[in-house]
This record gives C-alpha cells, sequence and structure tokens, in this order.
C-alpha cells in the first residue's frame, strides 16, 4: 500500500495553544514547532471537550466527545468503550501502529488496537503495572529513583531533573520512537503516537533548558486576572480554583513558569531527532504530522492553575498539521480559525490516509468543507460541574453552583478580563449560548432546567479540605508498591448551600 502515507501523531500533556512562538507568545522557544507550523496548518480554535486527561484520550482515540465515550469526570479505571479506536482502524486497513509514551488507559496494558505500546504511565504501579520507562531506568541502574525529587504530579514546585539526560522521560519517549520508526515494515504505512508526559508537572527540567532561558535573557511573562477574579459574590466552583492560586508567591509563579518554559522547549527539540529520524529513512515527504495536546494549564492566569477549567490557557489546545508532500488539502503557512476539537483527529488522519472513517465517529475531519457553528465542552457533574459554548466569537462558561454564567468576547477580550454576563448590549448574545447550552444537557444535568430557563443548582460555601494523603505524591518504588486503588482526595470540601 505504497500510495497511503505514513502518519505521525504527537500528544503532549498541559500545553495551551498560547504557548508557541508561532502563536505569538513572548517568551517561550519553540522553533520547532514554529516550523511545522509554517509548513502547514495551525488551527487557532481548536479545543478540548473535556480538559482533563482520561476523558480527553478517550475523545482522541475513539473520535467521539464523553457523551459517547461515558467520562466526564476522570475515571481512572474505566475501561475503554466498545468503539473502533484510531489505531485499530488504521490497522484493519493495512497499518502498523505502535504508541510510545503516555495512553492512559485501564487496564493499563490494553493496547487499545496498537500492535505494541511503549508505556509511560507517570508511575501509576497502584494499578498493577510497572511501566516501560520504569523498567528502563531500573536497567540504567536507577530502580526505584524516579520519584526521589519529591514534587508532586499536580503542584507547581519545581527543580532541575536530577538523574542524567539521556534518563529523562522526554528523551526516552522521543528515543524510543526513533527506534520504532527505525523498524518500521518497507512494505506496509505506519500510524505512530508519540505521547509526551510533560509539561505535565512534576516540574522537572533539564538544568540546561532552565539555563538557556537565562542565558538569552527571556523575560518570564506573568499572569493576567479578570476583573472578575475578585468579586466576593463568585460562586462556588470560582472561589475554589483561585484558592488553588493564592497559595504562590510571585517568585515562585515565576519560578513555575520558566521551569513549565523548559520543559516545553526540551519536548520542541526532541522533535528534532524524531523528525530527524524520519527524514534519514527517507519517510518525511510520505508522512502526515500533527502535533496536539490533551488540554492546557492556567499557569496562575486569573489566580488558577493546571486544567478542568474553559478558559483559554486550559480549554484551548495546540493543533498542528502537516500533509504528505503535493497533498493541496494542507498547504503551508496556513491559518485556519475554524473550531476544531480532539474528537476531530481521528476523522481527519483518516481521511488524509484515504481511509474510511468509521461511522460512530462524531467528529469532523478538518480539511474538508464541513465546518461546526459552535463548540460544546464539559467536565464533571454536580456542583463541580461547568460547561461551556463556544460560538463565533463568543464564549459562555457555566458553572452549575449558583447557576453562574461568564460570557467573553473572545475578539475583543482574548484573555477573558471582563464578564459580559450582565451586559444588556449582549443579552441577546447571552440568551443565544444558554439556549444552545441547555440543549446539550444530558445524564442528570436536565435538572438545571425548569420551565425553559436554566436554573443550576444551589451554590455553597467553600472551604478547604484536608489532604491527609498529600495526593499526587510517590513513594520510593523499589520493591513495588501494593496494587491498589487509591482514595480520592479532595482539595475542597462542600458545607451548605449559601443562603442569600
Amino acid at each position: 500500500m505504497p500510495e497511503h502515507p505514513n502518519v505521525l501523531l504527537i500528544s503532549t500533556d498541559h500545553w495551551p495553544a498560547s504557548l508557541m512562538g508561532c502563536a505569538g507568545h513572548p517568551a517561550i522557544q519553540t522553533p520547532t514547532l514554529d516550523q511545522i507550523a509554517a509548513n502547514g496548518i495551525r488551527f487557532t480554535n481548536a479545543y478540548a471537550e473535556c480538559p482533563v486527561c482520561i476523558p480527553a484520550r478517550r475523545t482522541l482515540m475513539t473520535g467521539t466527545p464523553p457523551r459517547t465515550h461515558g467520562d466526564r469526570l476522570f475515571q481512572e479505571t474505566l475501561p475503554m468503550p466498545n468503539l473502533p479506536t484510531m489505531a485499530q482502524t488504521f490497522r484493519n486497513a493495512g497499518y502498523q501502529a505502535y504508541a510510545v509514551g503516555k495512553l492512559h488507559v485501564y487496564p493499563q496494558r490494553n493496547r487499545i488496537g496498537f500492535d505494541d505500546v511503549i508505556l509511560d504511565e507517570e508511575g501509576r504501579q497502584i494499578y498493577g503495572v510497572i511501566d516501560d520507562y520504569e523498567l528502563f531506568l531500573g536497567d540504567q541502574g536507577h530502580t526505584g529513583r524516579y520519584f526521589e525529587h519529591g514534587m508532586s504530579n499536580n503542584e507547581y514546585s519545581y527543580r532541575p531533573w536530577f538523574l542524567p539526560e539521556e534518563t529523562h522521560a522526554t528523551n526516552w519517549a522521543a528515543n524510543q520512537m526513533c527506534r520504532v520508526i527505525k523498524r518500521k515494515d518497507p512494505e506496509r504505512p505506519a500510524f505512530w503516537y508519540l505521547s509526551f508526559r510533560h509539561p505535565h508537572p512534576p516540574l522537572l527540567p533539564l538544568t540546561s533548558y532552565l539555563n538557556l532561558y537565562r542565558d538569552m535573557g527571556v523575560e518570564i511573562d506573568m499572569p493576567f486576572m479578570g476583573e472578575w477574579v475578585h468579586d466576593p459574590a463568585r460562586c462556588f466552583s470560582l472561589q475554589m480554583h483561585c484558592a488553588r492560586g493564592e497559595q504562590y508567591t510571585p517568585a515562585q509563579i515565576r519560578g513555575a513558569r520558566l521551569a513549565f518554559y523548559a520543559l516545553c522547549t526540551h519536548i520542541d527539540h526532541q522533535l528534532r531527532v524524531v523528525i530527524g529520524t524520519l527524514r534519514e529513512e527517507e519517510l518525511l515527504d510520505n508522512t502526515i504530522i500533527c502535533f496536539t495536546s490533551d488540554h492546557g494549564d492556567m499557569l496562575g492566569n486569573h489566580s488558577m492553575w493546571a486544567k478542568r477549567l474553559f478558559y483559554e490557557n486550559s480549554a484551548n489546545i495546540p493543533l498542528l498539521l502537516v500533509g504528505a508532500a503535493g497533498d493541496e488539502r494542507v498547504r503551508h503557512h496556513q491559518v485556519d480559525n475554524r473550531l476544531v476539537g480532539w474528537q476531530d483527529i481521528m476523522p481527519t488522519l483518516l481521511d488524509l490516509a484515504g481511509i474510511d472513517i468509521p461511522d460512530t465517529v462524531e467528529g469532523i475531519s478538518m480539511v474538508g468543507q464541513q465546518q461546526r457553528d459552535w463548540f460544546y465542552g464539559e467536565i464533571d457533574e454536580g456542583p463541580r460541574a461547568t460547561r461551556m459554548i463556544r460560538h463565533g466569537r463568543y464564549k459562555l462558561i457555566y458553572y452549575s453552583a449558583g447557576n453562574h454564567r461568564q460570557l467573553f468576547d473572545l475578539e475583543a477580550d482574548p484573555r477573558e478580563l471582563v464578564n459580559l454576563a450582565a451586559s444588556a448590549a449582549h443579552a441577546d448574545v447571552l440568551e443565544q449560548l444558554t439556549n444552545i447550552l441547555i440543549s446539550q444537557l444530558y445524564g442528570g444535568d436536565e435538572a438545571w432546567v425548569q420551565n425553559g430557563q436554566l436554573v443550576g443548582l444551589p451554590d455553597h460555601a467553600y472551604a478547604p479540605g484536608p489532604n491527609r494523603g498529600l495526593s499526587s505524591q510517590r513513594g520510593a518504588h523499589w520493591p513495588p508498591p501494593p496494587a491498589s486503588n487509591m482514595p480520592q482526595i479532595e482539595w475542597y470540601s462542600v458545607d451548605k448551600p449559601k443562603t442569600n
């Protein structure tokens, strides 16, 4: 099948769309991604349907939104749905299919259609698997040492990587993918999925990349704050998310952002090794390349960190696409503003490869004529639930607790500094987006609507909760820890509904 191009899909974890030089960021150094963007299409309005790891990856691999694949929460032990996966669809068409890095499925060794998976599960031995990255560290004489750094997987303290450079997870993933590429069957096309674990915390960049930013004298940009952040009437969910940012000093924030940018640039440079391998193996001209991320990271903007939010830094994701040489559907130096999501990647890559798209796929090929008018996002249920509608230049963010709406004009206010929900001049826009939102509610969310009006849930008083388990810490991994389900630790408490 020589007429079918190879496909290289590259995913990262926690990378916002704004964090690329080609997107106009003032500090980040991404020369490789900038060149990839110049050779193809940069989609500016790409969104995570559910901006947290597991639901997003289920969407990517099935071409379906959370409503179909069954997770809008982050259910670590939920098996994949009985749907054709991207990997299996490529294999059914005669492709080899290999994955390297973070897959985040359960059971952890489920290949979800790939011929093989070289796995990095970020040390989740509690679910019964010692992944290939930890086995590699053991082979290098560093058995059980990875988590000696003492940094959490979900907070923003940082320190330099403390083992040899070649053992860093970014180098390991890139090198493993290079080996997979070199082992390609010359008579069959290949689908490769390279899934980097970073820049997701723990923030452990190489010292050389911290020094790169310092030597260049790059001024690290600091967070911006919307006028609504300190509103005393803000709802429970906003209180909860904003409280996280109040624990960091300006120096800590600057350092965390510097470490995060260093991790991004490290990935950018390692992509050169992967792309260089494609070129040296004489595969580059006949390979489609797609770069993206499961979601972004607030990085202190609006006093918020991490994901699970629908502000741009969390929900707007990078999406770069380069076609095989001569494919006029993906021309160079293109910027496409259509609304797209992770459900659209599977049909797009299949379309470009000339493979029939399964009927179960709900996404839309991004190189076709069909485009959506609006985009729906969802995460969590009950008092933590958040929903989003993006339509034209406007975005509606809805918090169920307190029936709280935020409306932003992303054309005039790309940083989402001014909430227009109370603006009389935007009442019609607010009603239009609210009606679209109501039309998408399901799975118990319908109770938020009474007599055709969105009423939500009672607001709740917020108070920081105990974290007795020091969640997202890892211990010494030699001998391996016992396999069990760790309890979910809440960083907040819901005391009682607010009363006016």
